[in-house]
Formats: structure tokens, sequence, C-alpha cells
């Protein structure tokens, strides 16, 4: 995939390498959104943390970069790294002095904690990339962002097939969330598709690789393919007046 002229590797992880400066990135990691859960009566297995520091800690070691990038909502809210076990806390704290680390400032964390290691930005830019949590509103060109958690499905053998993807038009691009417990946004949403207006394509995220669909052959989720049709003649109908 190409971004703003850099070449990036979408991860079965959820992830995001770029061979060329040695950089690994994920977005919306959620640490411990199970026990934020629990405290206001949604009980949720607790393994929400473990899970995905695993899945981490996997891809970082395949891939071995040299710097990692937390695009944001690393942690569910404040306190989370505080009810991490001992035991992952420690984990997570020796990938971070492991490797260059830098904690993105995201909504549901905007003071990562500090001293897990690492270095907390509100964003980051390196080359003709700017890494961030949220996407600018208009055009943002080399912008690599989280937030919005995207999904996407598509027709196979019958059947819809619903995943995590990475959303791109070649200018931007839009991260799936990495964390164990975090849902997903349908790419046809106004919240993400609006951020193309010439159209994207996905990279969706499989069990054992990452698969590039093209736009084009993507299902429009039920709801709002009547939303579209219905827009479509409402406009019609003004234009008859």
């Amino acid at each position: 995939m190409l971004v703003n002229g850099a070449r990036l590797e979408p991860d079965v992880s959820g992830g995001l390498f770029w061979p060329e400066r040695s950089v690994f990135v994920a977005a919306d990691l959620h640490f411990e959104k199970g026990s934020a859960y629990a405290r206001h009566g949604s009980l949720l297995p607790p393994y929400d943390s473990q899970a995905t520091l695993e899945t981490l800690e996997g891809a970082l070691d395949r891939l071995k970069p040299e710097t990692v990038i937390c695009l944001g909502d690393s942690f569910h809210d404040a306190g989370a790294d505080q009810r991490m076990t001992g035991e992952t806390r420690g984990r997570l704290a020796a990938l971070c002095t492991a490797h260059q680390w830098f904690w993105i400032a995201g909504n549901h964390d905007p003071d990562p904690p500090a001293d897990l290691g690492g270095t907390c930005v509100e964003s980051l830019a390196i080359g003709h990339l700017a890494f961030r949590h949220e996407p600018l509103p208009g055009p943002a060109t080399g912008e690599v962002c989280g937030h919005l958690h995207p999904c996407a499905s598509v027709a196979v053998k019958g059947r819809s097939l619903r995943r995590r993807c990475f959303a791109t038009d070649g200018a931007r691009l839009v991260m799936p969330s990495f964390g164990a417990y975090t849902g997903g946004l349908d790419v046809f949403e106004e919240a993400i598709a609006g951020l193309f207006p010439g159209g994207f394509d996905v990279w969706m995220v499989g069990r054992d690789r990452v698969r590039a669909i093209k736009g084009s052959r993507l299902s429009v989720p039920a709801r709002l393919a009547r939303d579209r049709t219905a827009g479509k003649m409402v406009t019609s109908a003004g234009k008859d007046r």
C-alpha cells in the first residue's frame, strides 16, 4: 500500500509496518476496556489487556521495528494502567524500553501514563507522513490516524464477510483498532467515507493474512443503502421542481 509516497505494509495483527523507517504503528489498543466496563456493571472476561498485549508482542517479535507508534486510545480510561496486572504492566514497560516508543494522545487517554516509558505526544511527523489519533476535517495528505475503528463487508461465496480493515485513498489512511475488545464502524458510514470524497480501497484483516479489496467490491449495509436511495429520491424531487 502507498500512502503519500510511503510504502506501508498492513499486518495481520491489525498494525502497520513501514519497512523503510523501521516503524510499527498500532491504533486504539484500549487496554483495560474490560475492567472499565466491569466497574459499570457490564461484566466482560478480564483478559482483553493480556490478549491485546500478546498480539502486540507477537507482531513486534516478527517485524523487529526500531520505533513503535501507538495512535491514541491506547488506554481505555484514566487509571487503566493501574488496573493492569503487575505481569501485564511489566511486559508492556519492557516493550517500551526495547523500542523507541511514542504514545499519541487520544480522546480516551489525553495523558497517557508516562511511567511506563516512551514519549507522550499530540501528533508525530516522520517523512511525508503525519501520525495522529483523530482525522483532521477536510483533506489531510499523508495523514495516518485511528479513532474510527473501520470495518468492511464483502460477499464471499454467497455470504457476507465482515472484518476490521485499513481504509485509504492513497493520500490518507485510517487504521483498524488493535484492541481485543474494540468494535468497528462500517467504512460507508459518513464519518469514514466522508474522509475519502474520491473513493477508497480497503485492506481487510483476516486470520492469517491481509487482503486488498477494491472499494467497488464492498457491500454497503442495508440501512445505508436505503438511506442512499432515499437521498437520491429527494434530490431528484428537488430537481423536478
